[in-house]
């Protein structure tokens, strides 16, 4: 997957009028409050998984 994600709204002010910066990947400016910010994948979490060892109700 190449395609950039892109962010729905500034989490700053809220607002929906983003651009990507010229700061790189992952980095947008908000036209509404002049913040630049940076989003970054970091990882899938490993919480909320269940384990199948056997126990418990099975299908």
């Amino acid at each position: 997957m190449s395609e950039r994600a892109a962010p729905f709204h500034c989490p700053y002010c809220g607002d929906e009028d983003l651009r990507p910066h010229e700061a790189g990947h992952g980095a947008w400016e908000c036209a509404s409050c002049n913040r630049a910010f940076q989003l970054k994948f970091l990882g899938l979490l490993t919480r909320g998984l269940a384990r199948n060892d056997g126990e418990g109700d099975g299908i």
